[in-house]
């Protein structure tokens, strides 16, 4: 297994981080982490150092790193802009049966069928890393959901912290997982903030910003995503209004709430199978490298696919076009909009 790039934020780089790519391979007693590229040689060494990878697995830059080792997976854990290309020059040179690409998964949605394409013809499974798919708390809601608990879906919100490609893509994934439906129109709001540059130390402005709007979803399910406000101001939220009940979900405060739809009153009861977990996220990380195993031997379908990936990218694409040209925004996006960039870490 291979890693591109180092996410330099906090103690990641200085010490083994669970909720990290590596951290989830690091988990696992089949996947041995045997390389890692990137173009900071700095960087690049104390990363090894962390992860204890030997200094002829540490490549600067990724193409001699893909042309070299013999690879069954590759991480593509670089700045959004960068997707694209790394994850065709992974397939293209290394060939790898499976790439975990971070999320969102690029910064158009043309780049985004690319690589889902490209991916499809070398019959590399492409898993992108929206957590929510992955940690055991949201997948047993999704099953609750499926199973009907609160019948079908008529209104959903969500609330995270800025900004909308960085952060609303774990949402409005979320979105489309629970309905297992993909926007239709959107209607978008853009603050022009922006925490990025200063989090993780970046030396250069990029496009993303704090926003959020509403969506209308295939199946007629109404939606609002507010990722407005800053890391120290948010909070993590998620409710679900269906035709049956209703379910509250905190994921900061570890709150997940139920109410059945009782004679014309919502009456709360207990979520079966849910309880706190403080660890959740890094688990995730952990789970999503079984799965990757899982889908690589056939024991599994991917959950995350590429194409699972671009239904909340054209959501968040068309909020930007929808807040620059004052209107309402249908989807799919074709040309030219399925070219609109969004640059973002």
């Amino acid at each position: 297994m291979g890693l591109l790039g180092v996410h330099d934020e906090g103690d990641i780089g200085t010490k083994p981080v669970q909720a990290s790519h590596a951290g989830g391979y690091a988990k696992s007693d089949s996947v041995e982490l045997v390389a890692v590229a990137d173009i900071n040689e700095e960087k690049l060494n104390r990363f090894g150092e962390v992860w204890d990878i030997p200094e002829s697995g540490r490549y600067i830059g990724h193409e001699a790193m893909l042309e070299t080792e013999d690879l069954d997976v590759v991480s593509v854990a670089t700045p959004t802009f960068l997707h694209h290309d790394h994850v065709v020059d992974a397939v293209q040179l290394a060939d790898p049966d499976a790439i975990w690409c971070e999320k969102p998964i690029a910064s158009n949605v043309s780049d985004a069928r690319n690589m889902v394409d490209v991916c499809s013809e070398a019959k590399t499974e492409l898993v992108v890393n929206h957590t929510s798919r992955f940690t055991d708390n949201m997948r047993t809601l999704h099953e609750h959901i499926r199973d009907g608990l609160i019948g079908d879906i008529r209104s959903m919100t969500g609330l995270f912290r800025r900004e909308l490609l960085r952060n609303s893509t774990h949402v409005l994934d979320t979105m489309t997982l629970m309905t297992d439906s993909r926007g239709q129109r959107v209607s978008g709001y853009l603050n022009g903030e922006n925490d990025a540059v200063d989090a993780l130390g970046a030396d250069e402005s990029v496009d993303d910003s704090g926003g959020g709007g509403h969506i209308i979803f295939e199946d007629g399910t109404f939606a609002t995503v507010d990722c407005t406000v800053s890391r120290d101001e948010s909070t993590y939220a998620y409710h679900f209004l269906g035709t049956d009940g209703r379910v509250e979900v905190n994921i900061v405060e570890g709150s997940w709430r139920y109410w059945d739809l009782v004679d014309g009153a919502h009456v709360e009861k207990e979520l079966p199978d849910l309880e706190p977990d403080p660890d959740g996220y890094a688990k995730g990380f952990a789970n999503a490298v079984e799965h990757i195993e899982s889908v690589i031997t056939g024991a599994e379908s991917n959950r995350s696919s590429g194409e699972d990936a671009i239904r909340s990218l054209e959501i968040i694409i068309a909020l930007y076009i929808s807040d620059f040209t004052g209107g309402h925004v249908s989807l799919p996006l074709n040309r030219p909009l399925e070219n609109v960039d969004v640059t973002s870490w």
